[in-house]
């Protein structure tokens, strides 16, 4: 007969054993595939820019919406940090408006939200969130829109904060920078493999 102590031996030696994997984190199936043009013509500190023309840079896609929108007003000096510190080593970050108030969505209500947060990198305005939808929403339910893409100089999605806060010295936002300094020290030629595709977990 088998005792209740080996059993319990066994099972501390397989669990031991085994290999521990922490779950994907949302967004993990867009990882490693290319990132689609965005579709905004309206924008703000910037004259009107494609994702195409910014093949060789890093680029940083963040959604925001206005300053009742705590996600927003905690992850902005994030945003801003990382501008600052990245820009001229050839990160680019860009602000993506999505309207969630009651009022009509107009450019200037956009530019004042803009404002406010004090953003200091160009912003492009998501009608009717057609960019957010074709990214990141589509027939799925997700818990944000507040999402983050990060892409590498290729053009491939990287690294995605699936939304919320991403906040200076919270984890999230020290993965975040960890990946952007990965990504800037890249070539175009991109990694190795496939692996260097993570997800931040929520």
């Amino acid at each position: 007969m088998t005792g209740p102590g080996i059993v319990i031996g066994m099972a501390m030696a397989l669990a031991t054993a085994a290999p521990t994997q922490k779950p994907a984190g949302e967004g993990a199936e867009l990882l490693g595939t290319p990132a689609p043009e965005w579709d905004a013509t309206e924008w703000i500190g910037s004259p009107p820019l494609k994702l195409s023309a910014l093949r060789g840079k890093v680029v940083l896609v963040r959604w925001f919406t206005s300053t009742d929108c705590p996600y927003c007003t905690a992850s902005a000096p994030a945003l801003n940090q990382l501008h600052a510190d990245y820009a001229r080593r050839g990160l680019v970050v860009i602000g993506m408006y999505h309207h969630k108030r009651p009022e009509p969505l107009t450019t200037d209500g956009a530019r004042g939200w803009t404002r406010e947060l004090g953003f200091k990198f160009p912003v492009a305005v998501d009608r009717d969130w057609r960019t957010l939808n074709r990214w990141w929403l589509g027939a799925r339910k997700r818990a944000y829109t507040s999402v983050s893409f990060l892409i590498d100089r290729r053009g491939v999605i990287r690294h995605i904060h699936p939304g919320g806060r991403l906040a200076l010295g919270e984890p999230d936002f020290g993965a975040m920078k960890a990946k952007v300094e990965e990504l800037l020290a890249e070539t175009t030629a991109g990694p190795a493999g496939p692996a260097a595709a993570t997800a931040a977990d929520r």
